[in-house]
């Protein structure tokens, strides 16, 4: 019989320190290309991760390194993150910045949060 040991989780409500907007965006008016900001959909605190090692072999093959693991915690009925929606990330390092939303999977190890993998927009 194996002894009981106890693992921690990988990321707890302490860890979620920087705060994260989702947006919707709509084309704009006009013969411009582009898009423009339509509305804040949602609004919540996130680890923000570099790219993880697991998730590099996908942001290769999109041609993106610029792409982020952000851990919020679940929303439940609140807000559904899509690829169709984008986030921005309130902290020094990455103002002004758009990312779009690449994938979005439930913690399986912590039913409390979900995972999205973002990549740099365009923008």
């Amino acid at each position: 019989m194996q002894p009981f040991s106890y693992k921690p989780p990988r990321v707890n409500t302490g860890e979620l320190r920087t705060p994260v907007v989702f947006y919707q965006f709509s084309p704009n008016d006009g013969p411009e290309p582009g898009e423009a900001e339509k509305k804040v959909l949602y609004n919540a605190w996130a680890k923000v991760d570099s790219v993880w090692l697991k998730d590099l072999e996908t942001a290769k093959s999109n041609g993106t390194l610029t792409d982020l693991t952000i851990t919020i915690r679940d929303p439940q009925n609140d807000y559904f993150p899509t690829n169709k929606h984008y986030l921005s990330i309130d902290h020094p390092m990455y103002r002004d910045k758009r990312y779009n939303i690449k994938g979005v999977q439930p913690d399986l190890q912590n039913k409390d949060f979900i995972t999205i993998v973002a990549g740099l927009s365009e923008q």
